[in-house]
């Protein structure tokens, strides 16, 4: 049997574009090591957390597991820094909305994702075997597993920051390192979280507290040096909380237990082509990983999977998914919009790593400005929900 995509990578992007090709009538192969098991912490929810953005739950609910997560709604988002008076607030009711967004458990939503992938009979799931081999011709694509070799019109690489994929068709990037680690924990905070996304921009990089579905817990997401990254996973939990509570100026009240601490290097990294060669495409972090200073990581990858799924539909299920010309304008379109967030990350990691006293009156008077622009910050505010026309289709 001949696939029409074979997708190798099985966590949220690659997952949601195998349900959603599959809900097509489309026969998919999905390539993944090991099935995603639920992962709760000490206090009772996951520690790696993801904002879901207006645009994607709608895609989400378009592949019917949005209704089953415990997702935690946000109505507005305050930004302010270590050193300024400038602060922004963004509301959900500047722009018409009930909420900015949801923070959802990243392994609630794998959970639903593989759930609703089981109930479908033409999607076929791989599960354990190493990749032995990738081969890309000009009529079809081959990957050899032990025992077993699919063939499928189309192969994307859905496989993360170190796609396998993207390593055996040579596919040329830009990798920019940031000489930051992210630390990511959970923390119960004495007076809630309020339904608020809160960022303060430190001197050594963004801490991000974003809410739980329990008032009382919120997720952190601390980007800072490697050294002082080591050294909170390491410090005692009361040290670490009492630190805590003093870089977000007690605006959260006491911060009164942590979860475990994990730490992990922060990249920034870019595909010359996410359509390297015909019939083969790369989407998600396989093709672009973003700073997580803005929780747009997971967004700007389901923004992947609404377009691919949306070139899809020209295609007649059981034609040629992989035909000539198919990807080109998903591939540019996709890769202008990496290069648009990648370079916004860019300028605000600058921004507010300036050091200069003239750095920090301009700062703060361009703060307090923007806070002020009506329509500019309204357009900003669309643009992060993913509902601006930068997003594409």
């Amino acid at each position: 049997m001949t696939a029409e995509a074979i997708i190798v990578g099985g966590g949220l992007v690659g997952a949601l574009t195998a349900l959603l090709l599959g809900q097509q009538g489309r026969r998919v192969a999905l390539v993944e090591r090991s099935r995603p098991n639920r992962e709760v912490g000490e206090l009772g929810v996951d520690l790696r957390n993801v904002a879901i953005s207006p645009a994607s739950a709608a895609l989400l609910d378009q592949a019917g597991v949005w209704e089953a997560l415990r997702s935690a709604a946000y109505t507005e988002m305050r930004v302010w820094e270590e050193r300024g008076t400038g602060e922004v607030a963004f509301t959900a009711a500047s722009v018409g909305r009930e909420e900015l967004g949801w923070i959802c458990e990243n392994s609630q939503l794998l959970e639903a994702l593989w759930a609703a992938l089981d109930a479908i009979r033409n999607v076929s799931v791989h599960v354990g075997d190493e990749i032995q081999d990738v081969a890309v011709g000009p009529a079809e694509a081959r990957l050899a597993l032990p025992g077993e070799t699919l063939v499928g019109r189309l192969l994307i690489g859905a496989d993360g920051g170190r796609s396998l994929v993207r390593s055996a068709l040579n596919v040329g990037l830009a990798d920019t390192p940031t000489g930051h680690c992210a630390l990511a924990t959970v923390v119960r905070i004495g007076n809630g979280h309020a339904g608020i996304a809160w960022q303060r921009f430190l001197l050594e990089g963004p801490l991000a507290v974003l809410p739980s579905s329990d008032p009382h817990l919120a997720s952190v997401v601390w980007s800072q040096s490697p050294e002082a990254a080591g050294r909170r996973r390491d410090m005692d939990a009361q040290a670490f909380c009492a630190e805590l509570e003093a870089s977000l100026e007690h605006r959260l009240g006491r911060v009164e237990v942590v979860d475990r601490r994990v730490v992990f290097p922060i990249s920034q990294l870019l595909v010359e082509n996410f359509n390297p060669v015909p019939r083969a495409l790369l989407i998600g972090d396989a093709a672009r990983v973003i700073h997580p200073l803005a929780g747009l990581g997971a967004n700007v990858g389901f923004e992947d999977v609404r377009a691919l799924v949306k070139t899809a539909q020209g295609v007649p299920v059981d034609g040629d998914l992989g035909a000539q010309g198919t990807w080109s304008g998903f591939a540019r379109r996709r890769r202008a919009r990496a290069q648009f967030m990648l370079g916004l990350m860019t300028v605000f990691r600058r921004t507010y790593a300036a050091k200069s006293p003239l750095s920090h009156l301009l700062r703060n008077t361009g703060v307090s400005l923007f806070d002020r622009s009506g329509w500019v910050k309204q357009q900003f505010i669309r643009e992060a929900l993913g509902v601006g026309q930068a997003a594409g289709p």
